[in-house]
């Protein structure tokens, strides 16, 4: 098919307009995702042109999925999905999860359930696909949770009965069965929770810093051994930070000032070998103070990344999203999302969990062929 714009009438279809080459191409890169999955089925054509769209005008930029549910028995959970690429934010209809537990998720892409009985994990892009699993030997109700390639490792959080409060355990997911090796550094001892601690999973290895102090630690799985502390304090003023990985670049957030007064949320790259970090930017005055909603204290935040989008929201459940896009040669591009999930009834009487992921037309294509899954634009109130 050649580059020239092209418009052929279909007379036997009662005259109806059918594009071709760029027209048709230009016409799909303003269609979102969602409707892109169905304009695949309508003829090779259309299925060659959505693709080149995607590739050429308008490219695939990750999901932030918010997922909310009730902090109590039976958990009723609501998920809704923001796509970037449309700036469209979507209602993911779905049958009832069987809950276990709250949802809790883990560097971005990781939602899983803990309970006495059970420990329950998914890490598809959409959580179409649950795995089930005799819960860890060591009883946790807090720790920090990785999924490093076929391995799952549970780290500290434990409760106050059990003998060892920095207790590791993996999960093998391909020979299904836990396996107990070195404990956590003692010096985190005192914050060996998912509260206190951020993590980022890359390739074979998985990272934890201490969100006040910035100690970190590395962990390998392979071979059972931790490595460190580094210190991630770029800033002496910074007093809370979080990790985490967009792309291959390792990322660090921090809140500079005090809880009282966030003078600014800067960002820096981290050298996972050496662990200097070169500063790539800050948030503009404009949008932190969209970000605090209008309040004087925060004290956290949350931070989702993939690809080289990062996104960053206020803990107390408040304040608009943030969204930091990293472009080439470090320029970074901020914009804010138009919060209309946060803002509603249902998340005011239950918990959010974040998790954020490639989402491409494949996963469109299963979801909706699968359990009775749909795709809907939520109305504004």
């Amino acid at each position: 098919m050649s580059g020239k714009m092209r418009l052929r009438l279909n007379e036997e279809e009662g005259a109806s307009p059918i594009f071709y080459g760029d027209v048709l191409e230009l016409i799909l890169s303003h269609v979102p995702l969602v409707d892109l999955a169905h304009a695949c089925l309508v003829s090779n054509t259309w299925k060659h042109a959505v693709s080149s769209s995607l590739f050429h005008l308008n490219k695939l930029r990750p999901w932030l999925v918010v997922h909310t549910h009730t902090t109590r028995s039976p958990y009723l959970t609501s998920t809704h999905a923001y796509d970037p690429r449309s700036r469209l934010w979507l209602h993911v209809e779905k049958p009832p999860l069987r809950h276990v537990s709250p949802l809790r998720s883990s560097h971005s892409s990781l939602l899983y359930m803990l309970s006495p009985s059970k420990f329950s994990f998914s890490r598809d892009p959409l959580h179409l696909t649950w795995h089930h699993a005799q819960p860890p030997l060591v009883w946790r109700t807090d720790p920090i949770v990785a999924a490093i390639g076929s391995r799952i490792v549970i780290a500290g959080g434990s409760c106050d009965f059990e003998d060892d409060p920095l207790a590791v355990e993996i999960y093998d997911v391909e020979s299904r069965s836990w396996d107990s090796c070195q404990s956590m550094p003692a010096n985190l001892k005192d914050s060996a929770a998912s509260t206190w601690l951020s993590i980022a999973v890359n390739g074979p290895r998985m990272f934890v810093t201490e969100k006040t102090t910035g100690e970190t630690y590395s962990f390998d799985p392979a071979t059972k051994i931790w490595n460190g502390p580094y210190e991630l304090r770029p800033d002496p003023a910074v007093f809370f930070s979080a990790i985490g990985f967009a792309g291959d670049r390792m990322i660090l957030v921090g809140l500079i000032g005090d809880a009282e007064n966030v003078e600014n949320v800067k960002l820096w790259k981290v050298d996972e070998e050496t662990m200097e970090c070169e500063k790539v930017g800050e948030m503009p005055q404009l949008l932190l103070e969209k970000l605090k909603n209008g309040n004087s204290n925060l004290a956290s935040i949350g931070v989702t990344m993939q690809g080289d989008f990062i996104y960053i929201h206020n803990t107390s459940g408040s304040g608009a999203l943030m969204c930091c896009e990293l472009k080439i040669h470090d320029e970074i591009e901020w914009s804010i999302i138009e919060n209309i999930i946060l803002s509603s009834d249902q998340t005011r009487m239950g918990s959010l969990v974040f998790t954020c992921s490639d989402v491409g037309i494949h996963d469109v294509h299963k979801a909706l062929s699968s359990d009775n899954r749909r795709f809907s634009v939520p109305s504004v109130e």
